[in-house]
Parts: C-alpha cells; sequence; structure tokens
C-alpha cells in the first residue's frame, strides 16, 4: 500500500515537472505540440528521434532549447559529406611525455554529452553515419581495443531534410531501427506563425531556466519503466507490429499488396515504452490502448517500406499505419460462463 502511494506521488510529481518543461519550451518554441510530446516521450524514456521537416522550422532552435532546459550537456555536429568517424567518436593521437616517451590519448569526439544533435544526418556517407550506431545502441563507443562508455542520459536527436535530395545519402534500414520516434515537423498554422514573426523580430531573446539535471532524468527513466501495461495491451501492441509484416498470416490484404518489409519486435518494444511514457505524462498509472494509438505512426512510419503500388495509389506509410489503427481490432475480455 505505502509503495502505491509513493508511486502515486510520483506520477504527480511528475506530471508537475512535465508541464513546468512544456511552460519553458512554449516561450522559445510556438506550436509544434505533438512534436515536443513525442521528444519527451523519447527523453523519458531513453529513446533516440529523427526530425523530419524543411529547413526554417526550428528544429536545431528545439533541441537545444530542450538540452538548455534539462541542464545537460549538449553537442552539435554538423553532418557533411568529408565528415569522418573519427570527427564523431574521437580518435587516438600520440603524445610525448616529459621523460621523452611517446604514448597514445584517447582525444574524446563530441558523441561524449547527454544530448547530441545530429543535423542533417543524411548529408554525411554511410561510413560516418554509421560510428553512430553502437553509441545509439550500447551506449559506448570503442576505438581500437578500447571501449569507452558514454555519459548517462545518451540521446541521439537528428534532423533531416526531406525535400532536398542531391548530395545526400538516405539512412540505412539498421541505423533508422534505432530511432525509437521519426518525427514529422509541420508548417505551422496562420496563427502559429503570425505569433513566430512577432516574437523573433522584436529583438528580445526570452530566458528558459532549467527544470531537471542529468541525475534527476535518470531516476525519472527508471520510475517509468515500472508503469503497468496488461497482457491485452501486449497483445493489441503485438498484433499491430505483425500486421505490418507481408508474410504474416495476420496481415491484412492491403498491407500484402502494398508492403514490401513490415516491422520487426523493436518497434514492439518501442510502442510499450513510449506507451508508459505518455501514461506518466498524463498522470496514469497504467499504459491504455490510446497511448498505443498516439504513438503508432511516429514509431511505425519508419519501419515499413512501401512497394511501387502503393507509391503509384499514393499511399504513405502514414496512411498505412493509420489504416492499420482503425481496422485492428481490440482484444476482447473472455467471458465466463
Amino acid at each position: 500500500m505505502a509503495q502505491k502511494r509513493d508511486f502515486d506521488e510520483f506520477l504527480t510529481k511528475f506530471q508537475n515537472h512535465h508541464g513546468v518543461l512544456r511552460e519553458e519550451l512554449r516561450k522559445v518554441i510556438i506550436g509544434q505540440d505533438a512534436v515536443i510530446e513525442q521528444l519527451l516521450a523519447a527523453i523519458f524514456t531513453g529513446g533516440h528521434c529523427l526530425l523530419v521537416g524543411v529547413p526554417g522550422l526550428a528544429k536545431t532552435l528545439l533541441v537545444s532549447t530542450i538540452a538548455r532546459i534539462l541542464d545537460v550537456s549538449f553537442k552539435r555536429i554538423q553532418f557533411t559529406p568529408d565528415l569522418m568517424p573519427s570527427d564523431i567518436v574521437g580518435t587516438n593521437v600520440l603524445d610525448e611525455t616529459e621523460t621523452g616517451r611517446r604514448e597514445f590519448r584517447f582525444v574524446q569526439g563530441p558523441v561524449f554529452t547527454n544530448v547530441l544533435l545530429a543535423d542533417e544526418i543524411n548529408r554525411t556517407p554511410p561510413k560516418t553515419q554509421a560510428a553512430l550506431l553502437q553509441s545509439m545502441q550500447e551506449h559506448e563507443v570503442t576505438v581500437g581495443q578500447t571501449t569507452y562508455p558514454l555519459p548517462d542520459p545518451f540521446f541521439v536527436i537528428a534532423t533531416q531534410n526531406p525535400i532536398e535530395q542531391e548530395g545526400t545519402y538516405p539512412l540505412p534500414e539498421a541505423q533508422l531501427d534505432r530511432f525509437m520516434f521519426n518525427v514529422k515537423v509541420d508548417y505551422p498554422n496562420l496563427e502559429e506563425e503570425e505569433n513566430i514573426l512577432t516574437a523573433t523580430t522584436g529583438g528580445e531573446k526570452p530566458e528558459v531556466r532549467k527544470v531537471l539535471s542529468a541525475k534527476a532524468i535518470t531516476y525519472l527513466q527508471r520510475q517509468i519503466n515500472q508503469i503497468e501495461i496488461g497482457p491485452l495491451t501486449v497483445n493489441y501492441v503485438a498484433r499491430l507490429v505483425r500486421a505490418t509484416r507481408p508474410t504474416d498470416g495476420s496481415a491484412p490484404q492491403f498491407v500484402r499488396d502494398l508492403i514490401d518489409w513490415g516491422a520487426g519486435p523493436r518497434a514492439g518494444q518501442y510502442l510499450i515504452t513510449g506507451g508508459k511514457a505518455m501514461a506518466a505524462m498524463d498522470g496514469r498509472p497504467s499504459v491504455s490502448l490510446e497511448d498505443v494509438r498516439r504513438i503508432a505512426v511516429p514509431v511505425l512510419r519508419h519501419r515499413i517500406s512501401t512497394n511501387f503500388q502503393a507509391q503509384a495509389e499514393g499511399m504513405s506509410t502514414d496512411d498505412i499505419v493509420q489504416r492499420l489503427i482503425e481496422e485492428i481490432p481490440e482484444p476482447s475480455v473472455a467471458k465466463y460462463e
């Protein structure tokens, strides 16, 4: 009973922290409520995010502002075609000591931080993109024969321009799968755009205050893992993910017609952890089916591949995921006679 009371108190405090975070972000970022919600959900569960949007939508500003509010270390890498893996993870340099002895010393790269902004990640060749794979999955970096742990917490938030394809290198599927969310940053509406123009041309820069430390974020992540998820919700997640696979017997006919390959088990893991974050931000102790539906599109949109027929019919991965959400039935509770 005492444990439940303590957890209820945690949820109340967490909900308050979440509200303060959003208030501070609104001082700098106007609109983009869904984007902010998904970014915070990833941070509170230790996931990585891919932000996709045209230039000028404040993607970089959003990430740097979050880092300032969270009181964590923040570094930015501008990805370019000539960027090398050592420019990201670091390298061994040869030093000469006072005694004349020479020895190698490891110089850390910008990946050794709490929040890493990988700006325009698709502008660098696959060799350099792959330098992030180990850090994103294992939170460590291997250089030579030595493995170095990264700070805790560690998040990669990457940005990508969807309209300019000249001189870009699409991310491989293995790296896309390591991003918890593929977040689409869209244009603001008329009212938001008017507010943006007014706020950014007045000469005043709003100040934000620090809300959470790195240690506090790590504690919150452990607590959010205790959010309950019932077997019926797990069943729904599993059926939703399996329905994206054209070779699965449960896949609807339109999936078999329009999809080349579907999502793997990691998608289900992120649907559950993301659902826990959504529940915690609402102050609820358990994950609902609506929590799963809220994050299904950003979790699944980069984990399924459409074929030529889907492209000819103008069906995007978003359309397919949305249709799956509408068609996959909710789990039914067994009735006792």
